[in-house]
């Protein structure tokens, strides 16, 4: 392995659709259809033929990924991931929410994404606690990328500096 998994991750605040990685991932509904917050925003700068894209893969399961084409974005690619939605903790929010950083990198493998962008899955209208989402990201992600050298770099696009510092504390405390 040429980096260490940890050396491969990053963590900025940011706006998603403007990021120049291979792949951004959407935090998408099981319909893969129009949306607010990071879905809306995502589907705004790529313009209407991503919802277009998205008609035929026939929605998507929660804790599952599909690929489209990122048209009018900087990434070539939208890895388009349902994450759960929170209901007190009890209904496998955390292992849905694991298998959506999983499945979205294992997409951008598949796809031949070497560099890949993340929102905080689920942790805006779907309400899954932040404190306890970064730290399930940021560890999901270091175990696929302790498993493959195809993904080069993962970047963590955190909407404000507060959800930053979980995700910069979650991936300090890897090492």
């Amino acid at each position: 392995m040429s980096a260490s998994a940890r050396d491969r991750i990053e963590v900025v605040v940011g706006d998603i659709t403007r990021e120049s990685t291979d792949a951004i991932v959407n935090a998408a509904n099981n319909e893969l259809g129009p949306g607010g917050g990071v879905a809306g925003a995502i589907q705004r700068a790529a313009g209407p033929r991503l919802l277009e894209a998205c008609e035929p893969l026939g929605g998507c399961e929660t804790g599952d990924a599909k690929a489209t084409e990122g048209f009018d974005l900087p990434a070539r690619w939208v890895i388009h991931t349902v994450g759960p939605v929170w209901h007190g903790g009890d209904a496998d929010e955390e292992s849905l929410l694991a298998s959506c950083y999983r499945r979205s990198l294992e997409v951008a493998v598949e796809i031949g994404a070497a560099s890949v962008s993340f929102p905080a899955i689920s942790t805006g209208i779907f309400g899954f606690p932040p404190n306890r989402a970064a730290p399930i990201a940021v560890g999901t992600v270091a175990e696929v990328l302790h498993e493959t050298d195809a993904i080069e770099t993962v970047r963590f696009v955190c909407f404000d500096e507060d959800s930053a510092a979980l995700h910069r504390d979650a991936l300090d405390k890897l090492a």
